[in-house]
């Protein structure tokens, strides 16, 4: 039994493994620099967030904080619609699950 649904999940993990961008035109799409806007904006952003980690809270009101962690979300959400992540999906996460259970 344990043999059969390790051969299925291989079968149809083989494919998924194997499928690759559809354009190949330019291999160093992936690779993405940052432009000299985005690099000043990236420093400012830095010196914000370590003034903000050298403040004392305990001396402001809960709408200054509320300010300063929106601020801060804010901040969070720029710097990530510049970078990549890797995404899985709920069938690839079962899959693997289930292919690390049958084989230990």
């Amino acid at each position: 039994m344990k043999k059969t649904l390790l051969l299925f999940f291989l079968l149809i993990s083989g494919p998924m493994a194997m499928a690759g961008p559809g354009d190949k035109s330019d291999p160093n799409k992936d690779k993405t620099e940052l432009t000299e806007a985005q690099q000043i904006r990236l420093a400012e952003m830095e010196a914000r967030v370590e003034e903000i980690k050298a403040m004392d809270f305990s001396g402001m009101s809960k709408d200054e904080i509320k300010e300063i962690r929106s601020e801060l979300k804010a901040m969070k959400e720029e710097a990530s619609e510049n970078g990549k992540g890797l995404y899985l999906s709920v069938g690839a996460i079962i899959i693997i699950l289930l292919i690390l259970i049958l084989v230990l």
